[in-house]
């Protein structure tokens, strides 16, 4: 981006593909966070939003970068409005017992249809 160091951890998936090294179908992207399709979706439209500074989950990440968890609340936002009608689901797993697999915080977007209980 912007002549930017950011905090990573190298052997982290979600850091690589923020680099680039690893391809995502990406649909936003700018100074703070990366936005692509889930592999993996669990509705019709399904986007992770990653931070470019690694953090391990959201409670790290509102406790050391607020405005970066304020910040992808907008871009969800964004990405609801240009993918449906403007309604969504945000999702943050945290800790192995809720489901997480990447220990880089990640939002998961989940919209563009009535969503039921259990997605997600």
């Amino acid at each position: 981006m912007s002549g930017i160091t950011y905090n990573t951890d190298a052997d982290c998936i979600f850091c690589k593909i923020v680099a680039g090294e690893i391809p995502s179908s990406r649909v936003y992207e700018d100074d703070s966070v990366v936005a692509f399709k889930d592999i993996n979706p669990q509705a019709k439209v399904h986007v992770l939003i990653v931070p470019r500074n690694h953090y391990k989950n959201v409670a790290e990440l509102a406790s050391k970068a607020p405005e970066t968890l304020a910040h992808i609340a907008g871009v969800a936002q964004k990405i609801a409005d240009d993918e449906f009608n403007g309604d969504y689901r945000l999702v943050f797993n945290t800790g192995i017992d809720a489901g997480q697999t990447v220990f880089h915080v990640h939002a998961h977007v989940l919209t563009g249809e009535k969503l039921v209980e259990g997605s997600l």
